[in-house]
């Protein structure tokens, strides 16, 4: 494996972490020597097209007493090591691909470490050994049949005598800690009063900015002394907090919609960076609007994973579709609402039920869902996105961080990877949420319809952005 090459060196330079790329190839290099690195360009499923690495090799798997070499490509996107490998079998001219669980009928490769990837405790050389021995439970690959001769469980993967650990660290489970609220207003106070109802939380500290538009509670609080708060005009007040919630905005007097969003970023560039310096470890909750434009704008500018940068996105949506779900019509499913926080925003629900233990999975689009979930969406109109409701919204979101309830909550995240998405956006996605910060439910096959909205919002949010001066 060289990484040293030219080509090579070119692509590396234009991922985002490309340090912690390369410590995880050499990784790769240590354990898997005949593991080869090179550069292609890949063709994501909305016809999309980017030049990334991959790691091409085989994988010897062993089944009844055999062992059988697999063909895999792993491809790295430019997130990488924070977003998953795109991982697929290449069977070779004498094989088929077994389609099953782990494996769909182009070779794609679904596994849990992938599902659940979650940097540092996920890496390439943790995953290959998952890959093998899922693969040897249930052969992906089987040889063309030739005559009478027929061997449906011919194989190629992966030689694995290592063992899989349980990833380290557990995740924190104590409740409390510090948050901090940056940004005042209508919306800064109501996340205050959410927050401080809803989670339990040692101190809570509430940050006025004089350039946002929406400053203003700072001394009232300050006059009622609510127990726990402080409040402050200096960002060096944030330091060591777990959550910091970021509702400031800065509306100005522009025409353009994008210069008015552009007011908006260059307040973040004053705020965002501070903040993420004063708490390296803290998961950002993005309120600001627009939401996904502002979230993906707060991800760039703190040099933070994309797990630890989240908006409330359609959360609020999500939780009142659920409701009128579970209490009007009796579904007894989660549901979420996904894509941009706009009219091109969709619903979709939950294959298990509200109590069950499983992770859950996203239902592929399905002509009995539908119904219902139209029929959801239209008793949610004219319910509004007020201050207060966004509040209890953010509350709730920063509840499952600091208790790391590992609950399911649409939030506005990076998309790239998800769903043949090949572009870098953020929109609202299902996240399973704790104190290590978002990990994505993996993708589903989507309705026609699903697909053209999310497809818009991708390309909406992405000609936005590229507008802005991040």
């Amino acid at each position: 494996m060289e990484l040293r090459a030219e080509k090579i060196q070119r692509i590396l330079s234009k991922y985002k972490f490309r340090d912690l790329a390369v410590e995880e190839l050499e990784k790769v290099n240590r354990i898997y020597p005949d593991m080869q690195v090179s550069t292609a360009t890949f063709t994501f499923s909305d016809s999309t097209q980017k030049d990334l690495l991959k790691i091409t090799g085989v994988i010897p798997v062993k089944y009844e007493g055999r062992s059988y070499n697999f063909p895999i490509q792993l491809w790295l996107l430019d997130s990488f090591p924070f977003t998953p490998p795109i991982c697929l079998l290449k069977p070779t001219s004498s094989m088929v691909i077994r389609e099953g669980k782990h494996v769909d009928a182009k070779g794609r490769v679904h596994l849990p470490g992938l599902h659940n990837w979650d940097y540092p405790k996920s890496s390439v050389v943790g995953l290959l050994p998952e890959m093998i021995a899922k693969f040897e439970e249930d052969p992906p690959l089987s040889s063309k049949a030739s005559g009478e001769a027929k061997n449906p469980h011919e194989l190629m993967a992966f030689v694995s005598n290592l063992q899989l650990n349980d990833g380290g660290a557990q995740h924190q489970d104590q409740p409390g800690g510090k948050v901090t609220v940056i940004g005042g207003g209508d919306l800064g106070m109501a996340c205050v009063t959410s927050i401080l109802a809803k989670c339990h939380v040692d101190k809570l500290v509430f940050i006025d900015v004089a350039e946002s538009s929406t400053k203003g509670g700072s001394t009232d609080l300050e006059i009622f002394s609510l127990p726990k708060v402080t409040v402050s005009a200096d960002l060096s007040a944030s330091a060591g907090s777990r959550v910091v919630v970021v509702t400031a905005n800065a509306w100005s007097s522009e025409q353009s919609y994008v210069r008015v969003v552009q007011t908006n970023v260059d307040l973040y560039s004053g705020i965002i960076p501070s903040v993420a310096h004063l708490s390296p470890n803290a998961i950002l909750l993005i309120a600001s609007q627009p939401v996904d434009i502002m979230t993906h704008v707060a991800w760039r500018q703190s040099g933070l994973p994309p797990t630890h940068v989240i908006g409330a996105g359609c959360n609020l949506d999500s939780e009142r579709l659920s409701h009128i779900l579970n209490v009007n019509l009796n579904t007894r499913k989660p549901a979420w609402v996904l894509g941009e926080l706009s009219d091109s925003k969709f619903a979709v629900m939950s294959n298990i039920g509200l109590n069950s233990s499983s992770t859950p999975e996203i239902s592929a689009g399905s002509t009995s869902t539908k119904p219902l979930l139209d029929r959801a969406f239209e008793m949610m109109k004219n319910r509004g996105q007020r201050s207060w409701s966004v509040g209890l919204s953010v509350a709730d979101i920063t509840n499952s961080v600091l208790t790391d309830r590992r609950k399911t909550h649409s939030v506005s995240t990076l998309a790239q990877g998800w769903g043949g998405i090949g572009t870098e956006v953020f929109l609202s996605l299902p996240c399973i949420m704790g104190a290590n910060g978002s990990t994505r439910l993996v993708g589903a096959l989507l309705g026609q319809e699903e697909d053209a909205r999310l497809r818009d919002s991708v390309a909406s949010l992405s000609n936005l952005m590229s507008q802005l001066r991040v």
